[in-house]
């Protein structure tokens, strides 16, 4: 019985939609397979009639069986068979709808072949199955093995991604790919001794591939390089459950699937003439659809890189199906290779950090000191150069050579947060189909190790809204006169006692009237308030802010630029934002070299005396009797070459005796927090030196406007002011 004339509008439109599953499957992932398995069998059913369509339908459909049951996603074989069965069905269609022979179907050996493919590759997936276990650890009998496992681990990851990212601009660079396999040798050898499954498995099946690729049997390309990349992050997320347990005594309760990685892997290693198609772009599967990213807890032995960035599923919206072009990078400087070895190179010692934070604290007790035996010298002996003198100079240079190395032992440099933030420019510009050229400069640059951990989460979100809503897609570039690769560069550089961190983009910049209007509608100013173009450029760091059209993965829920203000002003440090409108934003992060000592300016109101931090701090001034007013609704006011700012009495805040009642009386320091600028009236102005910063305690934690405290070399304790919460506070 033929196939009734009013099935064929219906047989027309699964038809397409099985075309349109198949032109957006890629091999190696499993999207598109339910659906054209579901399409599959609605093509059966309204073929029922008619077996030259039926026959190669079915045989198609046990194929795609075959896959779901072994949990198996696309292979190359498949996905080519389902598309010549794609091709073939209209011209068969159309042909029994006028009455005339179809054209015969795909061969049948070809289909049976694509079947004997999914059974082989079954076995396969059984054996990749058996590596998706928890971790086994013994820690009783294994602890200190595994301490420095995960020491050496962290070490060999962080090398890993570093080699990686220079294949991704040389892919001969012989030094890079023998670094990444000894790399990846060592952790397979030493997770097979603990009895590490996952990782032991995954790594063998890595180091096998580069095998080939150093034996010039395979050629890498994006592709491969992507699925390394995807098994290092696996990789990392397992050692970080041996860092939980090691701290916390907590033995892994999740396990984290490797066995969609080992499949991968071992595919491209049983097929070297498809890594030889070097255009061939990877498929962008975030590691976090396969794997539960683990609280990363305070490292027993070293620095452990935060989790991987990958682990936040990305997902382009609005993009052309298929696979973005890849974002050509710029080559890394001729010393990037020469580095890749000097992670572990030299001799070096690994020291538990809570020995170096005690250290810290002993050179601050002894500065401390030594600055009170100096105000003990100057009081009691007013000869100059006596030996009383001389020896207390003589400590004072001592001390501060050794305040400084224990200071530098903490120090580490700031390109490991940089070679995270090129990955993830690599990652999203791929995703959103975007062409970014990401530059570095000055990741050698050094500061305090917590100022390195904590400034990480501020320069996701900076990378992320400068590739999302920043840089604008090729064919826009190119209309607006701009060329198609749009340029990001992050850079750290010294100013002073602090760390800049710049990133800067040539993309569409921000519109100040956008975001005024924005503020407007949120309720976050009053209509007709006037701002200064850096006041509305500063509203975009307030919660729940954004000006994007729509809410994406990436980005667009108003609370990435909170984090970062959030975090940054955390480490004491501040942001600014210079942008112009089709020309492209910067964003300037200042930040101290160190969290244990503190630049700042020593001032007096009444018997007590405060410091404020010197990043806060503008200028400090005696206020004329004339540029002082009082204005209606805003208290007392300094005229500050034509710009009236509040002017707040630090007395007030505490309720202390003061001495300066008028303003000209006394000091005025102009002050600067989250874009605005105000005034801080004090008695006098101390001086301006180095202190240690000691922790309060409990009792006083919290306290709006004191950031901490310190002894000062007469005995005296001196609060660190906060201006930010101080003025919100006031």
């Amino acid at each position: 019985m033929p196939i009734p004339p009013e099935s064929f509008r219906a047989l027309d439109d699964v038809i397409n939609r099985l075309a349109a599953e198949s032109v957006l499957a890629q091999s190696g992932r499993d999207d598109g397979l339910v659906p054209s398995y579901s399409l599959l069998g609605d093509l059966r059913e309204l073929c029922a009639a008619e077996p030259l369509l039926l026959e190669p339908l079915v045989a198609m459909h046990v194929a795609l069986e075959k896959l779901l049951d072994t949990a198996h996603p696309f292979d190359d074989a498949t996905l080519g068979k389902l598309r010549s069965l794609v091709e073939w069905l209209p011209t068969a269609v159309d042909a029994l709808r006028i009455g005339a022979v179809p054209p015969p179907p795909p061969g049948k050996a070809a289909v049976a072949a694509a079947t004997a493919a999914a059974n082989s590759e079954a076995s396969e997936a059984d054996h990749a199955a058996a590596a998706d276990v928890l971790l086994t650890l013994n820690l009783e009998e294994n602890q200190e093995l595994l301490s420095e496992f995960y020491g050496e681990a962290v070490d060999h990851l962080q090398q890993i991604e570093a080699a990686l990212l220079v294949l991704d601009h040389e892919p001969e660079n012989p030094e890079a790919l023998n670094s990444i396999f000894r790399s990846f040798h060592t952790i397979k050898g030493n997770a097979g001794f603990l009895g590490l499954v996952p990782m032991h498995t995954l790594a063998h099946e890595v180091e096998s591939l580069l095998d080939l690729a150093r034996n010039h049997k395979l050629k890498l390309n994006a592709a491969i390089i992507t699925e390394i990349l995807r098994s290092r992050d696996a990789l990392q997320a397992l050692t970080q459950q041996v860092a939980k347990a090691l701290e916390k005594g907590q033995l892994p309760t999740q396990i984290i699937s490797v066995s969609h990685l080992i499949r991968a892997v071992h595919r491209l290693s049983e097929s070297p003439a498809g890594g030889l198609q070097a255009e061939a772009p990877a498929p962008p599967a975030p590691v976090a659809e396969k794997f539960v990213e683990v609280p990363l807890p305070p490292e027993p032995s070293a620095v452990l890189p935060p989790v991987p960035v990958a682990a936040e599923p990305v997902t382009a919206h609005g993009a052309a199906p298929g696979p973005a072009p890849v974002a050509p990078f710029p080559a890394p400087a001729p010393a990037a290779s020469a580095t890749i070895a000097k992670v572990a190179s030299g001799g070096t010692v690994r020291v538990n950090t809570e020995k170096l934070d005690s250290l810290m604290d002993v050179v601050g007790e002894l500065v401390i000191v030594q600055s009170q035996l100096l105000e003990t010298a100057r009081h009691h002996n007013d000869v100059t150069g006596s030996p009383l003198q001389r020896n207390v100079a003589q400590l004072s240079r001592i001390t501060k050579e050794l305040q400084h190395t224990a200071m530098s032992l903490r120090m580490i440099p700031i390109k490991q947060s940089f070679q995270k933030m090129e990955r993830l420019a690599r990652d999203l510009a791929r995703d959103f189909g975007k062409k970014v050229s990401f530059v570095t400069s000055g990741e050698d640059t050094e500061l305090d190790r917590t100022v390195v951990e904590e400034i990480g989460d501020p320069l996701v979100h900076m990378v992320r809204n400068a590739l999302d809503h920043g840089l604008e897609p090729p064919a826009e570039r190119v209309a607006a006169g701009k060329p198609e690769t749009g340029v990001l560069h992050l850079k750290a550089y010294h100013q002073g006692s602090n760390i800049v961190i710049e990133l800067q983009d040539d993309g569409r910049g921000i519109n100040p009237d956008k975001i005024y209007q924005k503020a407007i509608e949120k309720g976050l100013i009053a209509p007709g308030t006037t701002l200064a173009k850096e006041e509305i450029l500063a509203l975009v760091f307030a919660p729940g802010f954004s000006t994007a059209e729509k809410v994406t993965a990436v980005s667009g829920r108003g609370v990435g630029m909170d984090v970062v203000k959030r975090n940054i002003e955390k480490l004491r440090g501040k942001i600014e934002i210079n942008s112009e409108v089709k020309r492209g934003s910067t964003f300037k992060v200042k930040l101290p070299l160190t969290m244990a000592i503190i630049d700042g300016l020593v001032v007096r109101v009444g018997e007590d005396r405060f410091i404020l931090p010197s990043t806060s701090v503008q200028r400090a001034l005696r206020p004329s009797r004339e540029s002082v007013a009082t204005v209606q609704g805003q208290g007392e006011v300094l005229d500050l070459r034509g710009r009236l700012v509040p002017i707040h009495r630090l007395h007030r805040r505490f309720g202390i005796p003061h001495q300066a009642e008028n303003p000209w009386e006394g000091i005025v320091v102009i002050v600067e927090h989250s874009g605005k600028i105000s005034a801080l009236l004090v008695d006098e102005m101390v001086s301006k030196q180095e202190v240690v910063i000691k922790n309060l305690g409990a009792f006083m934690q919290g306290l709006p406007g004191v950031a901490g405290g310190a002894i000062l070399g007469d005995g005296n304790i001196a609060l660190i002011l906060d201006p930010a919460t101080l003025l919100q506070a006031a």
